[in-house]
């Protein structure tokens, strides 16, 4: 009997257990999702201000009201799907700059770390340093932790760069009137631009 009643009581709190890590887990997956549609289509974009690779502070609200700001959230300088994505933009900047649009490419990365991945592939638009993810939290846009990746100097040697956070690729446009008119998790990274630049066109007809 008294085996019985332990196993009894050892089921019993194992199933509440169960119960209060699928609670736990339940609310992390909701509090995500909650984050991820923070802000949605329709709604007035909030106002931010952060610092671009030459150490100048950008505010959203020198740009919406005269032109659409074309946000892109991405997780690291030098690697691969942010490499192609920010040379679709490169390359696709004047037909951008001529439907009224700026480009401006998000990440945790330092300064002087965008500032070597600016050079380094000739961009022509600003890359703004959120190492603490505050603008990307602004917008929903989930943050992870950051850490280690290669960079490359101004001599074509790979070096260490540190980045505060790793933020998820996601693309936000928001129009002239200030309102979100878009924001989407990316899944085709070199594909963006062109994406980007169609969206625009029927932003434009509205």
């Amino acid at each position: 009997m008294r085996l019985l009643a332990k196993v009894s009581l050892g089921c019993f709190i194992l199933g509440a257990l169960a119960l209060v890590y699928s609670g736990s887990t339940t609310a992390v997956a909701q509090d995500k999702k909650k984050a991820e549609s923070k802000v949605k289509v329709g709604d007035t974009a909030p106002k931010f201000e952060s610092v671009d690779e030459n150490g100048k502070t950008f505010k959203s609200s020198d740009v919406v009201g005269k032109k659409i700001l074309v946000l892109y959230f991405y997780p690291a300088d030098f690697t691969g799907g942010c490499t192609k994505q920010a040379c679709g933009f490169r390359d696709d900047i004047e037909k951008l700059n001529s439907q009224g649009v700026m480009v401006v490419g998000v990440s945790g990365d330092s300064v002087s770390t965008h500032k070597l991945f600016a050079n380094h592939h000739k961009l022509n638009f600003p890359l703004l340093a959120d190492e603490k993810g505050e603008v990307a939290k602004l917008f929903g846009v989930p943050v992870n932790k950051g850490g280690k990746s290669p960079a490359i100097d101004a001599t074509g040697k790979t070096v260490p760069a540190d980045r505060g956070v790793t933020i998820a690729r996601w693309t936000v446009v928001v129009d002239k009137a200030g309102k979100v008119a878009a924001i989407d998790m990316v899944g085709d990274a070199g594909g963006d631009a062109k994406r980007i630049a169609d969206m625009v066109k029927k932003l434009d007809t509205k």
